[in-house]
């Protein structure tokens, strides 16, 4: 329950073959590697800039371990 959607097949299969694309491959990397460059300042910016696609409700969580 950690709010995350299941991936249906067709996009598991989806994903298998970007894996496999040495083009798709080095797209990834080239993303990943300009987002590891970006500051703290950025990080901020960017989760600024994308507060509306986050679901704001909190989720009920009745916990009787209350060691931190």
């Amino acid at each position: 329950m950690n709010g995350l959607m299941k991936l249906t097949d067709e996009e598991k299969l989806e994903m298998i073959e970007d894996a496999k694309n040495i083009s798709r491959s080095k797209v990834f990397q080239a993303a990943r590697i300009t987002t590891q460059k970006g500051s703290l300042d950025d990080y901020i910016d960017f989760l600024s800039q994308n507060l509306d696609w986050v679901n704001d409700v909190p989720t009920k969580r009745i916990t009787t371990n209350f060691k931190l």
